[in-house]
């Protein structure tokens, strides 16, 4: 009797995993390439997006994907506003016969949101804690305050909590990320909102804040009459002490004070005013989209998705003479795994069930815009689209015992996540940093968002022939000198045999979602259910 057609096509796919046919030697040719320094650090809107773009679609093109992006072309045009704050930025606090005056980059970053070339504004300051309202959790910061026309200012992050169903426990919900700091700021009428940085709250140093947010910001144009912040704007930890002791206050005493659920709103009797000039200009970025098609001819209009983002932060301020953020670990990386997989995908004789669409996404550094683009303009539906599987920002340092795959076990798949791991032999550890909230910091979020089942896939803290506590050390050492820094560069003896891993590891959990009877879904309960839902009744 013959063996099921699924089982013949796993066999197939098994055996070109484990085979030659995914290279971590090609994954270091594409690494190398995409964070040269000719990518001139790979910004949008800049030449090396195009010289990086033309080498991703030329690559899927050599693979022997199809190009599935605007009129059958390789690329899916997103159209951004640029927003650069200049140098020339002033931002001062007034109060109790007193001004402080605050210094571009070194004290504060931050843009206007309203997307024109000269803001400026004057408004009371009010503390408001985390500035989170969580009815779920009986919590709400602002107690039916009025902060209407005011300057918000507010902690990232959230209340700690060692139990699981209070703000995730360790783990930061999106209630603790900046943008949803932004977001509900706009919400309750602000005029704009100051975030007080450190390094245990936000999750990295300040270079990390000013590398980012002290260049150009991209963002999705405003419609007609539709309102945005006038200040979305962060203070250095040292800046927001001075701040607070003009209102006889201090960070420590109010991050304390944020803790508790009955905090109220702090009128801190202080006058922020701004002038912020910028410069505006219109943003033509674009995603590369590749496909290959599913050989079962009613499911072949379904797809699994891999994503990785190409973008970096382009040429900026130096450091150390080096001015090119050539993004290597961040993420040429993820787009060389994305490039192997792709590769290996269309040489298999005999094609999965589903239809696989590989797209590196811009403009990830500037707030996940691509893939918040594709989620809004989807290639294949969300209700069509069986899982995205996402990679970003691989260390190249030899082979890996485990994986991390954080929200994959709030998903239908991780049975099967589960057992693929098992058949290469890596363990899946749970997320070393849940407090860093990297589930909504990365490309697949977008698309959960969207309703799709989505998480990244990422290294385990284990090394082989590593000492113990290497990967924690070495988080350490990239988070502060090389994260968004030029020094985050190519390095000729990089071992990518970890990486050729990763991709055997995303290529065999694809293939076997590609085959599966059912689409996967969201757990009962879990934040994107009902939108999964939705979409499936809308396919």
């Amino acid at each position: 009797m013959a063996a099921p057609r699924a089982i013949l096509l796993l066999a197939a796919a098994t055996a070109a995993a484990q085979t030659f046919d995914i290279s971590g030697e090609r994954i270091r040719a594409h690494v190398r390439f995409l964070s040269h320094d000719l990518m001139e650090g790979r910004g949008i809107g800049t030449r090396g997006e195009i010289v990086a773009t033309e080498y991703l679609a030329t690559q899927f093109a050599l693979a022997g994907a199809r190009p599935a992006g605007d009129q059958g072309s390789w690329f899916q045009a997103v159209p951004l506003i640029g927003v650069q704050t200049l140098p020339q930025a002033q931002l001062s606090v007034q109060g109790r016969g007193r001004t402080l005056h605050l210094k571009w980059l070194e004290e504060f970053v931050g843009s206007s949101l309203r997307q024109q070339p000269l803001e400026q504004f004057e408004a009371e300051a009010v503390f408001v804690g985390h500035g989170i309202v969580a009815p779920e959790y009986g919590w709400d910061d602002f107690k039916g305050a009025d902060v209407r026309g005011k300057i918000l200012v507010l902690f990232t992050n959230e209340p700690p909590s060692d139990d699981p169903k209070f703000f995730g426990g360790r783990a930061l919900t999106y209630y603790g990320r900046w943008t949803y700091k932004f977001e509900q700021a706009l919400r309750m009428g602000a005029l704009g909102a100051i975030i007080i940085h450190t390094d245990a709250t936000a999750g990295y140093p300040w270079s990390v804040v000013r590398g980012s947010w002290g260049r150009e910001q991209p963002f999705v144009e405003l419609r007609p009459g539709e309102s945005a912040l006038a200040l979305a704007g962060w203070v250095s930890q040292a800046a927001g002490e001075k701040i607070l002791g003009m209102a006889g206050r201090n960070v420590a005493d109010l991050l304390k004070a944020a803790q508790s659920r009955e905090f109220r709103p702090i009128p801190l009797g202080l006058r922020v005013r701004g002038r912020l000039p910028a410069k505006i200009r219109r943003i033509q970025t674009r995603n590369v989209v590749a496909m290959v098609e599913g050989s079962d001819p009613e499911l072949r209009s379904e797809a699994v998705l891999f994503t990785a983002h190409w973008d970096h932060l382009g040429i900026g301020e130096p450091v150390n003479g080096d001015a090119i953020y050539n993004g290597a670990v961040d993420n040429a990386t993820g787009c060389g795994i994305l490039l192997e997989m792709a590769r290996a995908w269309a040489s298999l004789e005999q094609k999965p069930r589903r239809s696989a669409l590989f797209v590196a996404v811009t403009a990830e550094e500037g707030g996940l815009r691509g893939s918040e683009y594709y989620a809004t303009h989807p290639i294949v539906p969300p209700g069509r689209t069986a899982a995205a599987l996402n990679f970003d920002a691989f260390h190249p340092l030899g082979l890996i015992r485990s994986v991390v795959v954080a929200g994959a076990e709030r998903t239908t798949l991780y049975p099967v996540v589960q057992e693929i791991a098992a058949r290469l032999g890596l363990e899946i550890k749970p997320d070393p940093r849940p407090e860093q909230g990297s589930y909504y910091r990365s490309d697949h979020f977008p698309l959960a968002k969207a309703g799709i089942p989505a998480f990244s896939i990422h290294q385990g803290g284990d090394f082989v022939g590593k000492p113990a506590g290497f990967a924690e050390q070495l988080f350490r050492e990239f988070n502060s000198k090389h994260y968004h820094q030029p020094s985050d560069e190519f390095h000729e003896d990089w071992d990518f045999a970890g990486l050729e891993q990763i991709a055997r590891f995303g290529f065999l959990l694809g293939f076997e979602i590609a085959n599966l009877d059912k689409l996967p879904h969201w757990k009962p309960g879990e934040e994107f259910f009902a939108v999964r839902e939705k979409s499936l009744r809308e396919r």
